[in-house]
């Protein structure tokens, strides 16, 4: 069987905008990679990819001593106890496991609110419990972005939050 490259009947007018779309984010985002713009996003991950490890060693009965991210896109977490093998894997495990649940979310306009809805409380709760100004400032930053987001939202035909399903479930 010969493979057909002339791909007609590829691809609907949606999927192409979902292309050029996922297409034009990676460029910028490999553009802007190094700069100061992206830093917000890169901690959030690192907190996230910190958190993955902490909830491994809460489940496999282990205690947490602490997290940190640090500012140069680093961190660590400190365990005790806990099954080893399961806890260090969770991190990198972790933070596909956000990202996923997060496209997931996006492709309904109600799981994207709740999911939204969840984020912005999570960082709410960091923001009251963070000790120092730089964490304060990401959570603030992060909470206005997102309320914007969710105004346009709510406001114009912009559909920033919600993904379509078919799209997603399509490629």
């Amino acid at each position: 069987m010969r493979p057909n490259w002339e791909l007609t009947n590829c691809c609907n007018h949606e999927q192409v905008v979902f292309l050029i779309t996922v297409s034009v984010c990676t460029v910028v985002i490999l553009a802007l990679w190094r700069t100061i713009l992206l830093r917000p996003f890169k901690l959030v991950t690192v907190f996230l990819h910190e958190a993955s490890h902490a909830i491994a060693c809460k489940l496999t009965c282990g205690h947490v001593e602490g997290i940190q991210v640090h500012a140069d896109e680093g961190g660590t977490t400190q365990t005790r106890g806990g099954v080893y093998w399961l806890i260090l894997p969770a991190g990198y495990l972790g933070s596909s496991f956000w990202g996923m649940l997060l496209i997931l979310a996006s492709t309904n306009l109600l799981t994207a609110r709740i999911a939204a809805g969840c984020f912005i409380a999570a960082l709410l709760v960091v923001l009251f419990i963070a000790k120092n100004w730089t964490l304060r400032g990401l959570c603030i930053g992060f909470i206005l972005f997102l309320g914007i987001i969710w105004v346009l939202q709510e406001t114009t035909k912009v559909r920033i939050l919600r993904c379509n399903e078919q799209l997603v479930f399509s490629l």
